[in-house]
């Protein structure tokens, strides 16, 4: 039996999930539309961050990789989401805390899981949905984003805590936010 690494391919969205009369794009519908949810919007941050730098969105990302992204520079970049309006009913706008977490890296190639917790990125790049007024809330409008971008160092070096950062400390730390036109070449800057 081979157990090797199967490499995905693009669908079109009209493949056929046989004895239902439903296509994949009817599923993608129905698990995909809530772009507040925390998983779709995670997923669709990393999408605007791979849009922004060029990368090919000709390959499907990889799930469960050691980083989230590879720039076409060969740079890694790890993408963390966090957003004041969620898909739920809220008392209150959510605080706004990023996990940092050093994570045991799994290789997508070997299927081998590493020994020690690391950060296995080079850089971080944090999208915030930064909107906060339900009714009006859009992640397709790059509009309401920002974001900010960390080495990895940077963050190695933070001393409040290994496991999460909250906004008032990433703010100080990255100093400015950037708009999504200034990704790239923000990123290429902390990679100096």
């Amino acid at each position: 039996m081979n157990l090797e690494k199967r490499p995905a391919t693009l669908k079109t969205g009209n493949e056929q999930l046989s004895a239902t009369g439903k296509t994949l794009l009817d599923f993608w519908r129905w698990n995909g539309s809530d772009l507040a949810s925390n998983a779709t919007r995670g997923v669709l941050s990393e999408f605007i961050v791979a849009s922004a730098l060029g990368i090919d969105l000709s390959t499907p990302r990889t799930e469960w990789a050691a980083w989230d992204l590879t720039s076409p520079e060969g740079i890694r970049i790890e993408v963390k989401s966090a957003a004041y309006i969620q898909s739920w009913t809220q008392k209150e706008l959510s605080k706004i805390i990023f996990s940092i977490r050093p994570a045991k890296a799994w290789n997508a190639d070997t299927g081998i899981v590493a020994d020690e917790p690391q950060r296995s990125a080079d850089v971080y790049v944090f999208c915030l949905l930064k909107h906060q007024k339900k009714e009006t809330l859009n992640p397709l409008d790059i509009k309401q984003w920002e974001f900010y971008v960390l080495s990895t160092a940077e963050l190695n070096n933070y001393t409040r805590s290994k496991t999460s950062i909250t906004l008032p400390s990433l703010q100080r730390l990255a100093e400015k936010s950037v708009k999504y036109e200034e990704l790239h070449s923000a990123i290429l800057e902390k990679t100096k």
